[in-house]
Parts: structure tokens; sequence; C-alpha cells
């Protein structure tokens, strides 16, 4: 299994990012994925899934800015992050739901400030 996690960066509030994820060693196509977050000295909490057909739900947190969607035939998973908050500062990760595989991949840095 592997999991790349690529996007983050240092942006301002009400700013914009896209996270992508590439995915491989497992079938993609038929688990749903998930992007979970972790703030420091937090645990790592579940943001956004969408299973195998398409279907999403999100986090309360984020319900209404962020948008996750897949490519089964890139095995790529995004998250598109709009209005973003102090808040929603972590390192991002993806992983299938709702058992994650042990192995994470290196998640990506998301830094809101001004």
């Amino acid at each position: 299994v592997q999991l790349v996690e690529s996007g983050g960066g240092l942006v301002q509030p009400g700013g914009s990012l896209r996270l992508s994820c590439a995915a491989s060693g497992f079938f993609f196509s038929i688990n749903t994925m998930a992007w979970y977050r972790q703030a420091p000295g937090k645990e790592r909490d579940l943001v956004a899934t969408i299973t195998s057909l398409g279907s999403t739900n999100y986090a309360d947190s984020v319900k209404g800015r962020f948008t996750i969607s897949r490519d089964n035939a890139k095995n790529t998973v995004n998250l598109q992050m709009n209005s973003l908050k102090p808040e929603d500062t972590a390192l991002y990760y993806c992983n299938v739901y709702p058992k994650a595989f042990n192995r994470w991949g290196q998640g990506t840095q998301v830094t809101v400030s001004s």
C-alpha cells in the first residue's frame, strides 16, 4: 500500500487549496476513501469520505467549504478546500475508510495564517 499526499501549503484565511492523493497497492476503485487531518497536539480526525460510487460525507466543521472527489481511473482522491480558516491548519492524510490501513502516507501540511 502506498498513499502519497500533495498540494498543501501556506494560505491566508479565506483562501483555497486543492489536495491530491495518489494511491497504489490495493483495489482503489472498490474502497471508500477518506481525508483525515491531525492538528498539533490533537488526535487525527476524519474530514471527508467518498464511496466507490461517489457518495460523499463531511465533518460538520468543513461542510459547505470542502469538496472531496475521486478519479478511479487514475487512483486519485482530491480535496478542494475553500474559505479556509486558521482552525483548518493541520497535516492532511488520505486513507481508506472506515478501517484505515496501518500504513499512512507522509501527509501534506496545510497552514492557514495571515
